[in-house]
């Protein structure tokens, strides 16, 4: 993509796409198909199809709806598909758009899910999942790396960044409150026009020609549909949060805020608010609460549920489901734990991506006032700058769950945190781990392979070794 995009001329009035809704499904589903690779891939699959092959939309508009998209809490390129999708074909669009986006992984991760409880104790499964975590661990450090490098273009960037580890590794600081003060601090150095703060980085879609939006079937012109309409807005409101909250204050009130159903809807509920900075930065969060407050799993779980994620389609933030899934089936509430763990998925799933088109549809009508807005930006740049250290933590603490068999808490003062035990080193892990970071930095090596060879390589070391 070029540096610059040259601004078009004029919006023309609104004119019928002809593209049908028949046509965008089947698109949507192809592009759900073919959404491995975190964020950055999946939208560079949506730009490919939508904007290049397609021209349903230009890149202005691309890009104009992806940045709104990174300003809201949880995973943004199933918002911009549901925003996309919403500006085609209104909301049943967005609605389709969001839903097919999920859905491939939900059945995916579901099927796995199963396979883990039943049959997770089999060598080869055991196996499959030793090599997985090796791999995942390069997947994080090269996280940390690619945004790092997109985000920290200054010192007062890098000093966020170091700041928000530090609160989340050594003092334990609770994910939200780390993106709040990050806003804030974003907002008033955008309000005072500190040149630090000002905003850049972030998802762009791949090189190649400028589609211009006046070439395209949606055209320049703005649909009637999405022009702002405060009356609409407040009624889809409702009726989204009705459909998310509603479920969440039943189970709260039947079954009683100890049930684990009751805890699987009020946290998730809670993450879908304040999930900013992506699907990395979010798992640090779950990964505090999942594994230290609840108890719902084991820190090699969450990586084994990361690598799940990362080998199917779908938003990396499905790794969620895996937990409730686990909680629901550890904790069956008297119902058989199958049974428990499919409805823990569901519920999990429910509560995290429902709240996405409740920001789609209530702000996409008034997304054009953000445009441009100076000191939103610098909030999202000091976020995206805190979330790199957030993400670090993660890859901090995976190395040390991956790598060695046994931690020890270490208490100082006010820091508490985990240091590993050193003569508990796992060298085969530490040996895998190795391999896919060269793969990864050395030979730029793509993660199907990575993942696909680490996993083959731990099954045979525990089979034959």
């Amino acid at each position: 993509m070029k540096a610059t995009i040259i601004a078009s001329e004029a919006p023309t009035a609104p004119r019928d796409h002809g593209v049908s809704f028949a046509e965008a499904v089947t698109v949507w589903a192809r592009i759900a198909a073919l959404s491995f690779g975190g964020p950055a891939g999946q939208i560079a699959v949506m730009h490919r199809i939508l904007v290049e092959e397609k021209r349903w939309i230009g890149e202005e508009r691309f890009l104009h709806a992806l940045n709104y998209c990174m300003l809201l809490p949880g995973p943004e390129a199933q918002q911009l598909a549901a925003y996309i999708g919403w500006l085609l074909h209104k909301t049943k669009g967005g609605l389709v758009a969001g839903a097919l986006f999920v859905l491939p992984g939900f059945l995916a991760i579901l099927a796995l899910s199963y396979i883990y409880v039943l049959f997770g104790h089999a060598p080869v499964i055991e196996g499959l999942f030793f090599g997985l975590k090796a791999a995942v661990l390069a997947v994080v450090v090269q996280a940390v790396v690619r945004v790092g490098s997109r985000t920290l273009r200054n010192n007062v960037m890098r000093g966020i960044a170091a700041a928000a580890f530090v609160a989340i590794f050594f003092l334990g600081a609770p994910f939200p409150m780390i993106v709040l003060l990050a806003a804030l601090a974003g907002y008033l150095g955008g309000r005072a026009g500190i040149s630090a703060f000002k905003a850049g980085g972030g998802h762009g879609p791949s090189k190649g020609e400028i589609v211009q939006d006046r070439d395209t079937a949606l055209g320049e012109g703005l649909p009637e549909h999405a022009r702002p309409n405060l009356g609409w807005s407040l009624k889809i409101s409702a009726l989204l949060l009705f459909l998310w909250l509603a479920p969440v204050a039943l189970l709260f009130a039947l079954a009683g805020p100890g049930n684990v159903f009751s805890h699987i809807a009020g946290f998730f509920s809670q993450m879908a608010v304040v999930t900013f900075g992506g699907a990395y930065a979010v798992l640090a969060y779950v990964g505090q609460q999942a594994v230290g407050t609840y108890h719902w799993v084991t820190p090699g779980e969450m990586l084994d549920g990361l690598g799940l994620a990362e080998t199917t389609p779908g938003p990396l933030i499905m790794v969620t489901q895996f937990v409730g899934f686990l909680a629901a089936f550890r904790d069956a509430s008297g119902l058989p734990p199958l049974v428990a763990a499919t409805l823990g998925a569901t519920l999990t799933t429910w509560v995290t991506f429902l709240p996405c088109y409740l920001w789609i549809f209530a702000g996409a009508p008034f997304v054009e006032r953000l445009r441009g807005n100076r000191a939103l930006s610098a909030a999202l740049g000091a976020i995206t700058a805190a979330v790199v250290g957030v993400i670090l933590n993660l890859a901090v603490w995976f190395a040390i769950h991956t790598l060695f068999g046994r931690v020890q808490p270490v208490r100082l003062g006010f820091a508490a945190f985990e240091l590993p035990v050193l003569a508990s080193l796992n060298l085969p892990a530490l040996i895998l781990a190795g391999g896919a970071a060269v793969a990864v930095f050395g030979y730029k090596a793509g993660m199907f392979p990575i993942l696909f060879a680490s996993a083959a390589l731990g099954a045979a070391y525990v089979l034959f070794v």
